[in-house]
Order: C-alpha cells, then structure tokens, then sequence
C-alpha cells in the first residue's frame, strides 16, 4: 500500500498548474475501478442497460453487478490500489487529478447524480479551473459533417470564444474539431472532453489540434492515463459536455446521431438546448431540424448564443471583432468584397486590385477559415 506522504509529494508534481491539492484515496480508486471494469461496462451498456444506473452504483455494487467470473481478482486489486502510483503516472504525463472533494473540481459537473470521481485534466490546471468556472457553451455534431455544417461550428466556436465564453466539445471528427478550430482562430479559450485516457489524441489524426487545445485550453477525461476509449465511454463523455455548459448548440445531427443523446442529457439537467437549422431534405439536419421543431432554441450563429447566455446584455458581436483586430485592413476589405458577391477571382480584380495580392489574400482567408472555395471557383464566406 502507498504512503500517505508519498502521495502528497507526488501530487505537487501532478499536472502543468502546479497546484497543490491532493486527489484523494477514495475518488482515485473510484476512478481506477471504472477504468478495470471498462469491458463490463462496454457490455452492459452494449446489452441496455442504462449508463447513469450503472455508473451510479458504488463500489462493491459495482463490481458484484459486473464482474462477474473476475469478483474475486478484481477485489483484491480493489484493496491492494495504491493512490501513490496512480499519481504518479498522472505526473509523468503532466496530468492533474481533480477529484469530487477537491474545491477545483467544476460545479456544474456536481449536478450530475453519477459525477466523475476524477477529471484528469492535461494542460494548466489553473487555466481549467478559470475555463470551466466561466460562461461554458456545449458545442456538438454530426461527424460526418457537410460544409455548411463545419462552417457554422466553426463560426460558432470563433464568435463564442471572441466573447470570452469556454467552448466545449469532444474533439471528434466534424462538428466537434471544427469548433474547437474556430476558438482557436481568435485565441480563445476550449476544452476537450475525450472518452479515452485524456493523454492520447482521439482520434489519432486530430494529434495537432489536441496538443494545441492542451498548450492554450485543457483536455479533460474521466479515464485514467493510459485508458482506451470504448464505445460506451462517449455518450459517458456527452453527459460531461452536457454537463460543463450553460447550454449546448447541435450543429447537424442525424435522426439518431450521439449528439441528440447530448440534448437530452441538457434537458434532464435544466440546461438550455439550441439548434442551427438545415435544409429540411438534408438528412444531415434531420436531427437538427427535430429539435427546433420540439422547441429547441433556433441558432443563426453566435450572436443568438450570446443572446441566450446573457440576454439584454449580450455582447455584440461586431464590436468584439472590432476590438480584437481579427483581420488587417486589407483582407477586412477582400472579405467584404465577398461577401458582396464579387466571389470569383476575376471579379475580385476586375476593379485594379493585383491577381498576386488577390491570391494571396484568399489563402490567407482560407486559413483563418473566413472564406472556402465552393463549386466552379467561387468563393463563399463562412460563418
């Protein structure tokens, strides 16, 4: 069995921020017992059974629920857990374990009847304390996202981080990088929440974007380092999402897409659910479409998310761009130009600008991900 101290010492060199709070016994264990028992739970919930329930049993429900043949041997793992080491490898990969009595651990996450004992959180812990206490918006979709989806998420995600509010979303493939993308654009501040150990860049080819949103914002996870995701651990991580934000915006959901499970999560919570319509012969909105006619809130782009979070108050959008410089002088008046319909590269020089400086300014736009190329060459601003 660890030592006490041992475990103090090992916890001041826990994660970037350098706190100095201890994770405890009780809650590391806890956490440790969800990661050992991920294969029972994948098969419980693969057979119906309902996630909350299960992941609200205690300990030894737990185990005598779901381990079957295995009882035995996972109880004598459960009494030889040793929290030093635990913390140890939260360390060595820069991890910081907040734990359900540590007074970091987000508020908002308490209401949840079956809260994470554990975030493990990669990237300043300091800096996620001040995310997660702050205005949070939910941000999630349809991986297999259409152009039109992905401009909207990551316009969102832009205009919300602009105004200071924490984007949360899980860092998948569509709607959730591209929202994470569009805070990152203007500097601003989002959290990842993954399924998997929160080291390990899920999915892999997302390696850029996770290691830019560790250095600038945090990526959090209720799984220890070095846990594979699993199936049942993303509708897990949806409740976290659902949970963190004031309220969550789907951006292109399926009639049976994971996202939807977020919006009920949000409703079961008393959180505000909102929605970007779509065209209404586009499956890919179908999802999207169901809410706004169930009464979720109608999204047109950040401005009506602000709305929503702060009413009479909110922000306005364009003084924020204003303010923060976004774009110099001369790709402000290429977007413009755009924007008014001169959307080819030969209308864009028509009137003397140079074809080069033209060029030049569309890949720059491209970039900053204010315009894409859309059919026959023409230019289309994004959201």
């Amino acid at each position: 069995m660890r030592q006490v101290e041992g475990a103090r010492d090992l916890a001041a060199m826990a994660g970037a921020g350098g706190a100095s709070e201890v994770a405890c016994d009780g809650c590391l264990r806890r956490s440790w017992l969800i990661a050992r028992l991920s294969g029972n739970i994948e098969l419980a919930w693969a057979a119906r059974r309902p996630l909350p329930a299960v992941l609200s049993l205690a300990d030894g429900e737990l185990i005598a629920a779901l381990a079957g043949e295995q009882r035995r041997r996972v109880e004598q793992e459960y009494e030889r857990f040793d929290a030093g080491a635990a913390l140890q490898r939260c360390a060595d990969r820069a991890i910081t374990a907040v734990c359900r009595c540590d007074q970091r651990y987000p508020t908002r996450l308490s209401e949840l009847t079956d809260a994470p004992a554990v975030l493990h959180v990669l990237g300043d812990a300091a800096r996620f304390v001040e995310l997660t206490g702050a205005d949070c918006a939910g941000i999630v979709g349809a991986r297999r996202a259409t152009p039109y989806g992905l401009e909207q998420a990551r316009g969102l995600g832009r205009g919300l981080a602009s105004a200071g509010v924490t984007v949360v979303s899980g860092m998948a493939l569509g709607i959730d990088s591209a929202a994470h993308t569009g805070a990152l654009d203007v500097g601003g501040a989002t959290v990842a929440v993954l399924a998997g150990g929160p080291e390990r860049a899920y999915p892999a080819s997302k390696r850029q974007l996770h290691a830019q949103i560790a250095a600038t914002g945090a990526v959090m996870s209720e799984m220890p380092p070095g846990t594979a995701a699993r199936r049942w651990g993303f509708p897990a991580r949806n409740r976290v999402i659902a949970a963190l934000g004031q309220l969550t915006v789907v951006v292109e959901a399926g009639e049976r897409s994971g996202s939807l499970i977020t919006a009920a999560l949000c409703l079961d919570l008393g959180r505000d659910v909102a929605a970007v319509p779509g065209l209404v012969t586009s499956t890919a909105s179908a999802g999207t479409n169901a809410l706004i006619a169930d009464g979720a809130r109608l999204v047109r782009g950040a401005g009506d998310v602000l709305e929503l979070l702060y009413g009479a108050a909110a922000p306005v959008l364009s003084d924020i761009a204003a303010r923060s410089g976004a774009l110099p002088a001369d790709l402000g008046e290429l977007l413009e130009r755009v924007g008014r319909g001169r959307d080819t590269v030969a209308a864009l020089t028509a009137d003397g600008l140079g074809l080069d400086a033209v060029l030049a300014g569309l890949a720059q736009l491209e970039l900053r991900g204010r315009v894409r190329r859309g059919a026959g060459g023409r230019y289309v601003c994004c959201a």
